[in-house]
């Protein structure tokens, strides 16, 4: 049977990978549709073909890119808006359009920190996915984003402190934060080993951020087997609870 469907909202190329890959890998084995939408780079750019390579290895289908800019790369979306300075209702509807089309039981972002490194735009699409998700299921907002769709439950990719034992170190070496939050808060604790083969060749298919040293990526790349697969190995996250779920609707499988 298969499971609860996923609409992971992530900011950049990549992060679906590094965050969410084997829970998408899993769900999508499953036979449950799963989908990824991106807020940041342009469609025609080089990380949207490495983007392409890496939802269909995880089963996600074809990306779903809003096309903003990267705070941090204004090149990545020429003549558009970064992410970060866009009106703000604009970036909700554009969500809301998407959660109302694809119409997913289950809703993936970053945490409230914007991950282990707090980068702005990640911060950011937390707080319009948010914003979405409460929305969606209202007919007297968005009226012009489609029928009202509520989806049970969200889930924020995080990692607990004692998740970042090895990873850490590899962020601050390279002048990375590495914010992580309280072991209570974590719900969703997933081992994705089984599924880490396509996950790891999801990340590879950002080829363009494995050639570099400071990118996640890359610095995964250059560790042995054995220790990108403690590291990666499972994955955590926050469930915000958003509509019944005592048969198990909206629980991501563990």
């Amino acid at each position: 049977m298969p499971l609860p469907s996923l609409l992971a909202v992530f900011a950049h190329p990549d992060d679906e990978a590094l965050a969410a890959g084997g829970v998408l890998a899993r769900h999508a084995a499953s036979g449950a549709r799963t989908a990824v939408v991106t807020a940041t780079w342009a469609p025609d750019s080089p990380r949207a073909v490495e983007l392409a390579d890496a939802v269909r290895i995880l089963g996600a289908g074809e990306p779903r890119m809003l096309g903003y800019a990267d705070l941090r790369v204004p090149r990545s979306a020429p003549g558009r808006p970064r992410w970060c300075d866009a009106p703000l209702d604009e970036l909700v509807e554009g969500v809301v359009g998407q959660l109302r089309e694809f119409r997913p039981e289950i809703v993936l972002t970053h945490d409230a920190y914007g991950g282990l490194t707090g980068h702005p735009d990640h911060r950011h699409t937390h707080r319009v996915t948010l914003l979405a998700v409460a929305a969606a299921g209202l007919g007297g907002l968005y009226p012009q984003a489609g029928a009202p769709w509520q989806p049970d439950a969200l889930y924020l990719a995080t990692h607990p402190h004692s998740g970042v034992a090895e990873l850490g170190p590899l962020l601050t070496r390279v002048g990375k934060s590495v914010l992580s939050v309280p072991e209570e808060m974590v719900t969703a604790r997933v081992d994705v080993r089984p599924w880490l083969d396509r996950k790891w060749a999801a990340v590879l298919a950002h080829r363009g951020e494995v050639a570099q040293e400071r990118p996640l990526p890359g610095l995964l790349s250059r560790l042995p087997a054995e220790a990108r697969e403690r590291i990666i190995g499972t994955e955590y996250y926050i469930r915000v609870g958003l509509g019944a779920s005592e048969d198990g609707t909206g629980q991501l499988a563990l």
